[in-house]
């Protein structure tokens, strides 16, 4: 038993970094295409029909391009803060379960790495850690616009950890528990048993704080696309730069399946749909939104974001736990 529940985590940590690699490479194929179609234009269309090879070129392109170190970075952490962006994002996903439990030959698989009771927190917690890797890569560039980029974003990203924290409080008063699992079940009464509406103020404040924290528009000031630098990446290149990029599409990821499943019934069945393919709409939707976001809202400052954050989503983050506190207490 213990060998074969061994061998089966391993095959799931396996299909999982080759599952969400690959589909951070497809998911900016589907950017482009999205982006195109919204702003009148084809997108990528040569490499290969409708443009599908042009997911390949980026990855031959992002292997072959010299990696090249500054002379006055601090080598080592320069090296490792790229590994601990993709890694924090990988490692946050053992404990999500994507899909309800089903059976392959008589065995039952259950969908999920790591099966435990404080779920919602170790994701959360894990994927905090991601902090360091914009902030390592600014102070050991040995440049001081990457430094000034690094210090942007451990304070955006710290910040909308607060907002996502107090977001998801009001929800786990009503649920009682930290487990996904537990969260999933929790609202299998369909779609009138979802949290969402409940809790629709916690619904928007984590979507909010989710764009935040994955560096998309309208708050993608870790990497300024709008700048003549690159932020705190400004000195990498190659595959380095691409762990970065695989990270911040796996983070995507997750908080698509994270709001899936905490607010929108997560893989329960949905009508005559299976939860399988439910939860998979749900997420696909969520990542369209992303996109969908980017090609409609412009960028705001810096100055702006911090004042949303502390001055806005803090506060009603807050009341929204004491108002919830209060229901629960009445009935």
């Amino acid at each position: 038993m213990e060998t074969s529940y061994i061998i089966e985590t391993i095959i799931k940590i396996v299909v999982v970094l080759l599952i969400f690699s690959a589909l951070a490479g497809f998911t900016t194929y589907a950017e482009r295409k999205v982006l195109a179609f919204m702003q009148r234009r084809l997108g990528p269309m040569h490499v290969g029909p409708f443009g599908l090879l042009q997911v390949l070129a980026d990855g031959i392109k992002l292997f072959t391009k010299e990696d090249i170190v500054p002379q006055n970075a601090v080598k080592p952490i320069f090296k490792i803060a790229p590994v601990i962006a993709a890694a924090s994002a990988f490692t946050a996903m053992a404990a999500i379960p994507f899909f309800p439990a089903f059976e392959i030959f008589g065995y039952t698989v259950t969908p999920i790495i790591s099966d435990i009771n404080v779920g919602l927190l170790y994701v959360i917690g894990v994927a905090s850690i991601s902090i360091y890797a914009p902030l390592l890569a600014g102070l050991s560039s040995g440049n001081k616009w990457s430094l000034l980029g690094g210090a942007r974003a451990a304070i955006q990203l710290l910040s909308f950890e607060v907002v996502s924290g107090l977001a998801i409080l009001s929800p786990l008063m009503m649920i009682g528990s930290l487990s996904l699992i537990d969260i999933n079940n929790y609202q299998d009464g369909g779609i009138t048993g979802w949290i969402l509406w409940t809790q629709p103020i916690a619904f928007i404040l984590f979507l909010i704080a989710g764009f935040a924290e994955t560096n998309r528009t309208p708050f993608d000031l870790l990497e300024h696309e709008a700048e003549v630098i690159s932020g705190y990446a400004t000195e990498y290149s190659g595959m380095r730069w691409g762990l970065f990029f695989i990270g911040e599409y796996a983070n995507m990821f997750t908080v698509a399946f994270l709001t899936s499943i905490i607010f929108l019934g997560g893989f329960n069945d949905l009508w005559f749909i299976p939860g399988g393919i439910a939860i998979l709409l749900k997420v696909v939707f969520l990542i369209f939104f992303f996109l969908w976001t980017r090609a409609a809202w412009p960028h705001i400052r810096p100055d702006q974001l911090m004042w949303l954050c502390w001055k806005v989503l803090m506060p009603v983050a807050i009341i929204n736990i004491l108002i919830t506190g209060v229901v629960i207490m009445t009935l």
